[in-house]
């Protein structure tokens, strides 16, 4: 029988499969391991390297629960159909991206021929963005429910035959759920109910479900049937779950730490978790017919250490020719790692310009307008500056030299930073050291406790900070 008191949290990553063997007991981490994704072989080959890392630390590892989280061959890919890009397009994109997938298209249907079987961005939607999943929406409660529809029928006339999530309009799903017929689907709640309001909790959860049920087996990433029992979600979507109990905790004995932001240096995208109260009076500052949430995620896929490099750099204030180079030596080797202080300057320039983009990308900006009332401040976008801790995460932080979370991160804080980005004015700055943020996403349903010991040991042990 599996240890009551062990627990092995893996991570099948795109590059590295990480695992960590966890004593559920005293919500600490005992060891570690990694290895590189096996996904040319059996993506389970990985984890059997690094259950044999774990296994000498205490031997009951082997026969330990095993919870895991996958990114691996390509992770969640999602598009989304809605109505109008403005809203509920844009907040199906919001919803896919805080489930932990990434957006590989959208479809706005409204002023589409409805009916039309070829129409192009249905075409080649299984051709050229090949989503794993397809989240539909479109339309308020009680309100129009024929683009909703005719969307679907686009979708089945296209011969998309993949898993749909339907969060549209609820009085027209019936209708919809009889349109799509045998392609399989499942029914959430409206991500717009009204304008103004967005709602992702339900869809979140019916895309998880579809990625369990659909994705991870449909990748064929392994020939045995225990890695499809081992993954509970994708690792975007564990993360994120992991960054909302540290910020909110889940009961008064368990109080969380207040508004955090949680940004991941990849080799290939820069995500960016944040989950932050939402004040009722700013809520409306800004025009946006689609509410800013509290918990969100963002994910840019021209921002990373090594396959992004060039374009992290070209976007970057302060680039110089010889980073340009440094950058595009990156991108021609992602494993190059550098073995002197020079190229360790580069990667640390690199890691700060992907920072700082994607901070501001995520957050919001303050800008005085004219009104009818006189001068005003506007806002758009997710307020940052009182967030009460900021951690960084991605292998430049974590096996970088003393001092380098300082150096990468503290461009983007400050009470004067310019432009009007409402970025976090003095928090708290950490490393996920241990990489404890996914550990905890996956124990936070069936191991509470454990789970929230873990987050809080984020803060009692930020390593990287000089």
């Amino acid at each position: 029988m599996p240890s009551a008191d062990l627990a092995v949290c893996v991570d099948f990553g795109s590059t590295f499969t990480k695992a960590a063997l966890v004593d559920l007991t005293e919500g600490r981490i005992l060891a570690g391991a990694s290895h590189r994704t096996t996904i040319d072989t059996d993506v389970l080959d990985g984890y059997d390297a690094c259950l044999a890392e774990l296994a000498p630390v205490d031997p009951r590892a082997r026969d330990a629960q095993v919870l895991a989280c996958s990114s691996a061959g390509g992770g969640l890919r999602i598009a989304v159909v809605g109505n109008e890009e403005l809203v509920t397009a844009e907040a199906g994109r919001r919803v896919a991206l805080s489930s932990g997938g990434k957006v590989v298209a959208v479809i706005a249907h409204a002023g589409r021929s409805p009916r039309v079987p070829d129409d192009a961005p249905y075409r080649d939607l299984g051709h050229t963005a090949r989503p794993d999943v397809v989240l539909l929406t479109g339309g308020t409660d009680g309100g129009n429910s024929e683009v909703l529809l005719d969307a679907a029928r686009a979708l089945v006339a296209s011969g998309w035959t993949g898993p749909v999530v339907v969060a549209g309009n609820v009085e027209a799903q019936d209708e919809v759920a009889a349109v799509l017929g045998d392609v399989p689907h499942v029914l959430a709640d409206n991500v717009v109910p009204r304008i103004g309001v967005l709602a992702p909790e339900s869809a979140r959860a019916a895309i998880r479900a579809m990625f369990l049920a659909h994705v991870i087996g449909g990748k064929h990433l392994s020939a045995r049937a225990d890695f499809v029992a081992m993954v509970r979600g994708a690792t975007p979507d564990v993360v994120l779950t992991g960054v909302e109990l540290l910020a909110r905790g889940f009961d008064d004995a368990h109080p969380g730490t207040g508004d955090v932001v949680v940004v991941d240096i990849g080799g290939a995208t820069t995500d960016v978790h944040s989950v932050v109260e939402v004040d009722p009076e700013d809520a409306n500052l800004s025009r946006e017919v689609v509410a800013t949430t509290p918990v969100t995620r963002t994910v840019e896929g021209d921002l990373g250490m090594r396959w992004s490099a060039v374009t992290t750099v070209e976007q970057a204030d302060d680039a110089t020719p010889a980073l340009a180079e440094a950058a595009a030596r990156r991108q021609q080797d992602p494993s190059y790692l550098p073995d002197d202080d020079a190229g360790r300057d580069d990667d640390e320039a690199i890691a700060r310009a992907a920072v700082g983009l994607a901070l501001r990308r995520h957050a919001g900006r303050s800008r005085v307008v004219m009104s009818p009332e006189g001068r005003v401040v506007e806002r758009t976008g997710k307020d940052l500056r009182e967030v009460d801790v900021l951690i960084g995460s991605g292998g430049v932080l974590r096996h970088g030299r003393p001092g380098v979370a300082e150096r990468v991160l503290a461009g983007s804080t400050g009470a004067d930073l310019d432009g009007g980005w409402q970025l976090p004015r003095a928090p708290r700055v950490v490393v996920d050291a241990d990489y404890v943020l996914a550990a905890a996403g996956l124990l936070a349903e069936a191991h509470p406790e454990a789970a929230y010991r873990l987050v809080r040991r984020v803060l009692d042990d930020p390593g990287g900070i000089a």
